[in-house]
């Protein structure tokens, strides 16, 4: 479940390329180079989160740091999302992700701790 998650987050990590990729992704224009460079930067955060998820899948001892960073990226996306509203089709998108997301994480977690209550 980890390394879809892992997937889920290391997608947005091709917007580091540019406000061209950025408007792909999002469906909104990046033309101003402030907005670029954040959004740019999260992009990369992102990549970064994927790679510690898709780590922690092979290495238990990282598991349970890795789903709590996992919910606290998902759940917040997921509240900002449902409390703002008015997001566009590619946002939307981002939000099922998300809520694909959400589900593994909860598998996960539950077979994670399955097997830790079961360890010899």
């Amino acid at each position: 479940m980890l390394v879809v998650v892992a997937i889920i987050h290391l997608l947005p990590l091709s917007g580091v390329l540019g406000g061209e990729r950025l408007a792909a992704l999002y469906g909104l224009p990046f033309n101003d180079p402030n907005l670029a460079i954040l959004m740019r930067h999260r992009a990369v955060l992102f990549g970064l989160l994927g790679l510690f998820l898709l780590f922690a899948a092979y290495r238990p001892q990282y598991q349970a740091i890795a789903f709590i960073a996992g919910f606290v990226s998902v759940v917040s996306f997921l509240w900002l999302a449902w409390s703002v509203g008015g997001y566009n089709t590619q946002v939307a998108r981002v939000f099922m992700a998300d809520i694909v997301a959400l589900a593994c994480l909860i598998i996960g977690f539950l077979a994670y701790l399955y097997v830790q209550q079961h360890k010899s």
